[in-house]
Formats: structure tokens, sequence, C-alpha cells
């Protein structure tokens, strides 16, 4: 029996600490289902298409590995393809604190599903996709912290506006 895992995020964009979960996940289980989230109350920088695009680059060489997209339950999507783990990474107490309560409210609605906590290395621990879009958009170096494909990515969606202090709320001009 394949044990097949479920990697689930909204991916905007993958950044190196997503990739060294996905690695390491890959090692752990017989496949690994990135699952991109298509209905997120988050704007995303990058469309779903952009996403797919970028984590199939980052992963094609991963013969167990697999990128696709999904909406709704989670735990129905995960027990649609088959699957019976969750994979999600936690870098600081507050994730965990937001980790254990889906993690908890998954096993509710399916008991067939487990989750599985990863912390990143500690060279990604402190790392966000948050954190990469706002240095990006304000003209700093994302070298090291994505994949050099993303890193040109973010670069075009925010080519004229670096530096741009205004266009980042709570961001002051010095």
């Amino acid at each position: 029996m394949k044990r097949r895992a479920v990697y689930p995020g909204s991916f905007d964009p993958v950044t190196n600490g997503h990739i060294d979960l996905i690695h390491r996940s890959a090692a752990l289980f017989d496949q690994v289902v990135i699952a991109i989230l298509g209905n997120t109350d988050k704007t995303p920088l990058f469309t779903i298409e952009e996403r797919v695009e970028m984590l199939e680059s980052v992963v094609r060489n991963r013969r167990n590995v697999s990128v696709t997209t999904f909406s709704g339950l989670l735990v129905d999507f995960v027990e649609r393809i088959g699957a019976s783990v969750i994979v999600r990474g936690i870098r600081a107490v507050s994730d965990y604190e937001y980790e254990l309560q889906m993690a908890l409210m998954n096993r509710r609605l399916s008991s067939r599903v487990e989750t599985v906590f990863m912390m990143p290395a500690e060279t990604y621990s402190y790392l966000s996709s948050r954190l990469v879009k706002e240095i990006s958009l304000l003209g700093g170096s994302v070298r090291g912290l994505v994949p050099p494909a993303v890193e040109r990515r973010l670069a075009q969606k925010y080519k004229g506006m670096a530096g741009a202090a205004g266009a980042v709320p709570g961001a002051r001009r010095k």
C-alpha cells in the first residue's frame, strides 16, 4: 500500500522553505501531492496558473511529487485522491497554535486523515511568502530565499514599483 501525502498551501510564491519541506516529505512518503488552494480569502500576487507553473518547474525532477489545485474542504480533497496524510510546516509557536487547531478540526471531519507537522531547516525557519513579497516590492534581494525562476518572476511583477514605500501599508518614507 502506497503512502500518499498532501502538502497544501497558497504558495504565493513558493519559497526555499516550501521546497525544503517538499523534498523531505518526498523522502518520507511514496507520493507527495502539492495542492494549491484555489478558493482563498487572500488576494494572491500570482495567478493559480503561475503558481502551478513555478511549483512544477521546481519539482520536475522529483518522480514522486506532483502539483495540482483544489478548492473546498482539504480533508475532502485528501480522501478524494486516496491520500491519508496532510503535511504542514511549522516555523514558530504561533504557527503551531493555528496548525494544531486546523489538524484537530480536520481529524474531527475525517478520522482517516492524519496531519504530520514538519519544521523547516533552520536556514528557513523565519521565511514566509509574505516576507518575500514585501522584500521584493521594496527592492530588496530575495536571492537564496526563493528559486531563481521565482526571483525573476517577482522582479517582473514588481518592476517599476521597487522602493515605493507608499505601496506597502505601514511603510515609512525616509
